[in-house]
């Protein structure tokens, strides 16, 4: 079941590879943006309490299998998990496609800071159980490659910015000279 609309590409794949049954069973409301992208808790958990509705017929006395593209901070995953249970779900489980974002964008997608993005700060068995899910899994970075067409990452010469997920930016935060970020940023 895919996390409407960004989960959707992951749950059709997903589930014709594991032959796991596809099936809708949140609505999303259009006229609600980004939640993730909010300046305040509080306007996020609005946003998605507005931006989400769970069809108890598709869900109630199953086990669901919630596909997501990414987490951030975890306040939509953690709304979204109980939304499910609360339509009758036996079970939560959770894959989410990219691997864990543990680090902030600066090139235009609007993410927290470090402190404030939950795979920074917790394990995946921690964000599970934050979250409220039976078990949580995000695809590996080679794995994130592999469905790119490529063999594997390549650091030393990387085809796609990554740093959300490895803290190697192709330029570092705050320079405008162009040069690698390379020892200059940890993990």
């Amino acid at each position: 079941m895919p996390v409407p609309d960004s989960g959707v590409p992951a749950a059709l794949g997903y589930a014709e590879e594991t032959k796991i049954p596809f099936d809708f069973g949140i609505i999303r409301n259009h006229y609600v943006g980004r939640t993730f992208i909010q300046p305040t808790d509080a306007g996020r958990q609005t946003g998605v309490k507005m931006k989400h509705n769970a069809n108890s017929q598709t869900i109630k006395g199953r086990r669901v299998i919630l596909v997501d593209d990414s987490i951030v901070r975890g306040t939509t995953s953690i709304k979204i998990v109980n939304m499910i249970r609360l339509a009758g779900a036996t079970e939560v489980h959770m894959r989410i496609a990219s691997p864990p974002t543990t680090h902030p964008c600066f090139y235009g997608v609007d993410t927290p800071d470090r402190d404030k993005l939950i795979a920074a700060n917790m394990d995946t068995q921690a964000i599970a159980e934050h979250i409220g899910v039976d078990s949580l899994a995000f695809i590996s970075l080679d794995g994130l490659y592999r469905a790119l067409g490529e063999t594997h990452r390549h650091a030393d010469t990387p085809q796609y910015c990554d740093a959300c997920f490895t803290g190697e930016y192709p330029i570092a935060p705050g320079r405008s000279d162009g040069r690698s970020n390379k020892g200059i940023l940890t993990k």
